[in-house]
């Protein structure tokens, strides 16, 4: 169960609004925002990282490996397997088997591991746009073939579109199916009904399920709780979990996930194509860094869900009464915000150029995630709130300045 260990709000409030200067330490969403936006000055609300300092206890287990001055190859200790198990036992009564796991050293290259372990060139990979791009890029890259089954906007919400996702596994040529739960970029906690679904689905047309699950404790304290695929599945469903502790304790940098693949003749695949790759080393700061999460970030994370909720509502909020032009697909989970900014009427091109240069702001644009993208952004809100009041400040001006 959740740690419910709580400190007074206003010390919480000292701690996630602290501002740190993160340009020039290699930092993707600050140092290449020249590379990707042009200008380095815009506000990064963008890449997938958030802007507050890791759990005091992850940070402590880094100084303390650094301190041992020899930074050899590393193993994987019972410790972090055991941290790691005793996570999503309490936190989602999932129990996991201790030999099922494999560890990997990121989701996305898991994406990539799973299309080649599970599917032959030119094979099908059913993904579900609008999606986090390298859900494409793991297909495509490694010469499989996408199948979309898009998810369906309605009355402010998205579903999946089961009698098409049922089309889609009717092909003779799929054979995986890549779920994003909870899903990147429309923030949707999958109920457990449609969960149930997907697995009859799968299991009907024999289909592999590679679940990514990265933001699967990142549900926000008023909404329904995330539901592990795997804790519905039977023991002959053919799936792969994929989960880390990179998004839950802000820590991505660290590079290192694991699989749960209770199926050992899958197991074995994805680790032949790791192998092939030599992708089976990780660093000892990563080892450090997991277990740390996984064994004391309980109550960091407690108090980081209540501080996304109120920047959630603050931006709705201020979207409601002072942007009424951009609407919010309320999340259910995640940290990232979709919003709705067809209303403007621009290309998507121009729509990246109009936060960029007259708003001075830096968000990934909708179309990157596929169909259903257009005229969308997404937003980070993984920050300080004064840095989402600036941001919504200017892009407040630049609409009032080219839209009133």
């Amino acid at each position: 169960m959740a740690n419910t260990q709580t400190r007074p709000e206003h010390l919480v409030a000292i701690e996630f609004d602290a501002l740190f200067s993160r340009e020039h330490t290699c930092s993707v969403k600050y140092d290449a925002r020249g590379a990707v936006f042009g200008r380095d000055d815009v506000m990064p609300l963008w890449v997938a990282d958030m802007d507050f300092a890791a759990p005091a206890a992850v940070t402590r287990a880094l100084e303390e490996r650094a301190r041992h001055p020899v930074y050899g190859y590393t193993l994987f200790p019972d410790s972090l397997y055991q941290a790691m198990t005793d996570w999503f036992s309490d936190r989602h009564g999932w129990q996991i088997d201790r030999d099922s796991v494999l560890m990997a050293p990121g989701v996305v290259p898991s994406l990539h591991a799973a299309s080649m372990a599970f599917a032959e060139a030119g094979e099908g990979v059913i993904i579900q746009p609008p999606v986090y791009p390298p859900f494409y890029s793991a297909v495509e890259r490694t010469g499989r073939s996408v199948i979309e089954n898009p998810l369906v906007l309605s009355h402010g919400r998205y579903h999946m579109d089961m009698a098409h996702l049922e089309e889609c596994a009717a092909r003779k040529d799929a054979r995986v199916l890549a779920l994003c739960s909870p899903h990147n970029p429309v923030g949707r906690v999958w109920s457990e009904n449609e969960l149930r679904q997907v697995l009859a689905i799968a299991r009907r047309y024999q289909l592999v399920v590679i679940s990514d699950e990265i933001h699967c404790d990142l549900i926000y304290p008023d909404k329904p709780a995330h539901r592990i695929l795997a804790t519905l599945a039977g023991p002959d469903d053919a799936l792969v979990t994929a989960v880390a502790p990179s998004k839950t304790f802000n820590m991505p940098g660290l590079g290192l996930s694991a699989l749960i693949v209770p199926d050992p003749a899958h197991r074995r695949r994805l680790k032949d194509v790791f192998d092939s790759l030599h992708m089976g080393q990780c660093n000892p700061f990563s080892i450090a860094g997991f277990e740390a999460g996984y064994r004391e970030g309980g109550p960091w994370l407690d108090e980081l869900l209540g501080y996304l909720r109120d920047n959630r509502d603050f931006v709705g909020d201020f979207l409601r009464q002072r942007l009424p032009e951009i609407g919010m697909v309320e999340p259910e989970g995640t940290y990232l915000l979709w919003l709705n900014c067809q209303s403007l009427a621009l290309t998507d091109p121009d729509l990246k150029r109009f936060f960029v240069k007259e708003a001075g702001v830096g968000m990934n644009p909708g179309v990157t995630f596929g169909g259903g993208g257009h005229g969308f952004m997404r937003m980070n809100i993984g920050c300080p709130r004064s840095l989402l009041n600036d941001a919504l400040e200017r892009m407040e001006h630049a609409v009032i300045a080219r839209f009133r």
